[in-house]
């Protein structure tokens, strides 16, 4: 499994990459392997303020749906359209094309409150 160094990572398997003022937010490669094939995400949260640890959307997998949270407060920019058409990549490449929202964070101090990839990779036992 990968983890890359530098994301920040919730106790509810989401990461977020911070680029200035907007974070990149996705479901990490530990939580894709639990949910397996990803069929299908729905996101409707677009132009929306979500607090931290709130519901932005869910994702499909073929045996389950999961809920997707937000990591810190902030305010949907952008959903990625290409997981319509490909929802697989949240399973192929997590971290990269398979991305969920991009945020404009409203609470830059809530990032100190997620662990960094150890403290994941310890909270998991990987």
């Amino acid at each position: 499994m990968n983890f890359p160094d530098n994301l920040k990572y919730t106790k509810e398997h989401e990461w977020i990459r911070v680029e200035g003022e907007t974070g990149i937010v996705g479901v990490t490669d530990f939580a894709q392997g639990e949910l397996g094939d990803i069929v299908y995400v729905d996101i409707n949260t677009v132009g929306e303020s979500v607090a931290k640890d709130a519901v932005y959307g869910t994702v499909e997998a073929v045996k389950t749906v999961s809920d997707l949270f937000m990591p810190v407060d902030g305010e949907v920019l952008e959903v990625n359209g290409a997981l319509q058409d490909k929802p697989d990549a949240v399973n192929s490449d997590p971290y990269g094309e398979g991305w969920m929202v991009k945020i404009k964070i409203t609470n830059k101090s809530q990032l100190d409150e997620l662990m960094s990839a150890d403290a994941y990779k310890q909270m998991i036992g990987a």
